[in-house]
């Protein structure tokens, strides 16, 4: 084991889903693991924030009742060593698509260390939809086998992308890895795809939300061009994108003529 590699876990299924166990026991042989990380599961809580949480000591490390976003401030400014690396995940379910990365708990704990300045890894674990299953998500059984793949890529991400200089062009990486097969998936290098097809129906005064994406990728139509996370991993391969974590601004002429124009005193 590397001792020097101190590395920050967390995730937004729960400090005991199988995820992030099996994200734990990968990383513990390559450094020293400190697990910060939600009592329950915070599934597509975005950066949600506390102002305070209760903690309690775990097998693993320590269980907050709180956000992703909680866990990470928490872990760097608390209750671990400061780390080298901090990794969110394995979730159970991918996280693809510009539209979700503000959604989705695992990558906004990835998004609140890239703010505190330290790399970050958020990774998830894609598992096709099944249209014809009915049951809601929660029940689908997943076993720890599944986490096989996003664990070893994990492992070597964390352990090689800090000295290989990984982290002077990226803020945190967005992993998405395919459940294993015959050996180990390829690697590709990907940006968030930009399809996005939400609606909403209504009937009897509830509104029922639905992402459309997932039910035509589930017919074999996959809508996203080369080169992004989702085709990446659903055609089996392990998508990883690089990004930033700051909102961007640029000079916007237009903006500025309409500030000019407005009545002052």
């Amino acid at each position: 084991m590397n001792g020097d590699l101190e590395i920050l876990l967390t995730n937004d299924d729960g400090i005991e889903s199988p995820g992030f166990r099996a994200i734990y026991d990968a990383l513990s042989d390559v450094g020293n693991v400190t697990a910060v990380a939600p009592a329950t599961d915070q599934s597509a809580v975005g950066r949600a924030i506390s102002n305070d949480v209760e903690v309690e000591e775990h097998e693993l490390g320590f269980a907050v009742h709180g956000t992703p976003a909680d866990c990470v401030v928490a872990g760097l400014q608390a209750l671990g060593p400061e780390p080298d690396i901090v990794v969110s995940g394995c979730n159970r379910g991918a996280n693809l698509g510009h539209y979700v990365l503000g959604r989705s708990g695992t990558v906004s704990a990835a998004v609140e260390a890239a703010f505190f300045g330290i790399p970050a890894i958020a990774v998830s674990l894609y598992v096709p939809f099944d249209p014809e299953d009915d049951r809601p998500w929660s029940e689908i059984d997943i076993p720890a086998s599944d986490y096989a793949e996003a664990a070893r890529v994990t492992a070597f991400l964390t352990e090689h992308a800090l000295g290989a200089g990984v982290f002077a062009e990226a803020d945190y990486l967005n992993v998405n890895a395919p459940l294993p097969d015959d050996g180990p998936a390829p690697l590709e290098i990907t940006h968030p795809s930009h399809v996005y097809d939400m609606d909403a129906t209504v009937e009897e005064g509830t509104v029922s939300l639905h992402d459309r994406v997932w039910e035509r990728m589930a017919t074999g139509n996959i809508p996203d061009e080369e080169g992004t996370d989702r085709r990446a991993v659903v055609e089996g391969r392990v998508s990883i994108s690089p990004l930033t974590a700051p909102h961007t601004t640029r000079h916007h002429e237009s903006l500025d003529a309409l500030v000019e124009r407005y009545p002052g005193e």
